[in-house]
């Protein structure tokens, strides 16, 4: 005869393990940047969306919200290097980690290789 043994499990999840990924939004207040906030909002994310315009942020967080979603929006120009590391910074601050992280921003400049680009060309 065989017994079955229920196991209770012996760690418990924290908050950051049964709430949906991390994810970081560059770029996010327009076109495609927009259309993937929204679309990772109605999965379940935790999105922190970025970009120059805080009008634009902050009404697309109110639409993320509207779709359930804990949003936020950081004030940022990826041209500016030490902007970028704040963004970054400041969304693993507020989710307690990043798990994607979209560059949905665009710059104007020379075409060419990515490998070519520096941070000099696109300032």
């Amino acid at each position: 005869m065989t017994t079955t043994k229920t196991l209770e499990p012996t760690v418990q999840p924290t908050k950051d393990q049964v709430t949906g990924p991390a994810v970081l939004i560059i770029g996010a207040l327009t076109g495609i940047g927009r259309a993937t906030a929204l679309a990772f909002a109605r999965e379940g994310a935790r999105i922190a969306v970025s970009g120059r315009h805080d009008d634009k942020g902050k009404e697309l967080v109110s639409e993320l919200h509207q779709l359930g979603a804990e949003a936020t929006f950081i004030k940022s120009d990826v041209r500016h290097e030490d902007e970028v590391r704040t963004l970054v910074d400041e969304t693993v601050k507020r989710f307690g980690r990043l798990d994607v992280a979209v560059n949905n921003a665009g710059t104007e400049g020379k075409p060419g290789p990515l490998t070519d680009l520096s941070l000099a060309k696109l300032s």
